[in-house]
């Protein structure tokens, strides 16, 4: 291969490596190298394939202190070096690349010494998914989670007591203090249940009785809170992401932002990939659809009609006798943003300058269709 092909392609993957995003390598890297690193411990493969479990687990931690220079390179190339170093995606990277090495030259056993590859594991965290709104929930809801942390401390360090003054005469072994009987409460209180420490007495039993009742309560509190976070969350982060689609269609230009907020709230929206029918002739219509962004095409009767961003579909028969009048498919990727039947009506009761341009446009399309 010719120097002019190889150069360019190693500088695209260097420049993708001191990104901030995991890239395809590092997701290959990683899962091999754990996978080697959980073999290690099955004795029997190990020593059947010692050899190429060995290079593997070098060689991945040779990209990994690859991608840890270049990275580190990179940040002070950009005067951002010790931001970059004591930041965490900095401490995952040094890590990952500098305690097998480190443990190794301190006299750890080298089997024992890879267990320190599982530190790979955490440079995926921060892709995934979700895991920004997660810290966002935790932030906005960290009042009632810590209202609810208290409540069940409390009824922990209760329980913990009382099962102590309880139980302390009859199981001294395992009621013989306070901390003995906190690990009972917490297992009590989690539903756990391991029932290596149980109360003998009546009172006890009562006790116990109450206390799982208040664990089913503490952890459905901590559930509700999150899920309503999350739900908050998600309707907020789609809200804005409409908003922006519906700004950018022309029919909606004339809105002020008040109005632009009533349709965002009725509005959804559709990612859908090239030849994708939308609309079949002859279906019972539900809903209008606006072109955010990419292309439709209606097979009209003898023609076929183009559709781009900004223009709208569907409405015909909303307004008419319901049924899909056209065939219409995507012809690239396309963003749609949906209007269901009875927010179309409230939205032609709401906006009659809107029912108007659409009452137009269905009427234009009815005449040129014949």
């Amino acid at each position: 291969m010719s120097k002019r092909l190889v150069h360019p392609a190693l500088a695209q993957f260097i420049t993708a490596t001191a990104g901030r995003n995991m890239t395809n390598a590092a997701y290959v890297a990683v899962t091999i190298g754990v996978g080697m690193m959980v073999m290690l411990t099955v004795t029997p493969a190990y020593e059947a394939a010692h050899h190429w479990v060995d290079a593997v687990l070098w060689g991945c931690l040779a990209y990994f202190v690859f991608e840890w220079v270049v990275r580190l390179r990179h940040a002070v190339l950009l005067q951002r070096g010790w931001a970059y170093a004591l930041s965490g995606r900095g401490l995952v990277d040094a890590a990952g690349a500098v305690a097998v090495p480190l443990a190794i030259v301190c006299g750890v056993d080298p089997k024992t010494a890879w267990l320190l590859s599982i530190l790979w594991v955490l440079k995926v965290v921060p892709g995934i998914p979700g895991l920004r709104q997660l810290r966002r929930v935790l932030v906005q809801e960290s009042g009632p989670l810590l209202s609810v942390l208290v409540i069940f401390l409390t009824v922990v360090f209760l329980a913990s007591v009382a099962e102590y003054f309880l139980e302390h005469d009859v199981q001294p072994a395992t009621f013989g203090s306070v901390p003995d009987a906190l690990w009972w409460a917490v297992v009590t209180l989690t539903t756990t249940g391991y029932g290596d420490v149980v109360p003998i007495t009546p009172l006890g039993r009562l006790v116990a009785a109450l206390v799982m009742i208040s664990g089913l309560g503490v952890f459905g509190l901590w559930t509700g809170i999150l899920a309503t976070g999350f739900a908050a969350e998600t309707r907020r982060d789609n809200f804005l992401k409409t908003w922006e689609s519906v700004s950018k269609v022309p029919f909606f230009a004339a809105l002020g932002p008040a109005a632009i907020a009533d349709v965002t709230h009725m509005l959804r929206t559709m990612d859908l990939p090239p030849r994708t029918m939308i609309i079949r002739k002859g279906q019972t219509g539900d809903c209008m659809y606006f072109i955010a962004a990419g292309e439709v095409e209606v097979d009209l009767p003898g023609k076929k009609v183009a559709l781009g961003e900004g223009a709208f579909f569907g409405e015909m028969a909303l307004l008419g006798n319901n049924l899909r009048s056209a065939n219409i498919t995507t012809t690239r990727l396309s963003k749609l943003l949906v209007l269901d039947l009875v927010d179309f009506r409230l939205l032609m009761a709401r906006h009659p300058d809107l029912a108007e341009t659409i009452d137009a446009e269905a009427k234009r399309r009815a005449l040129e269709n014949k």
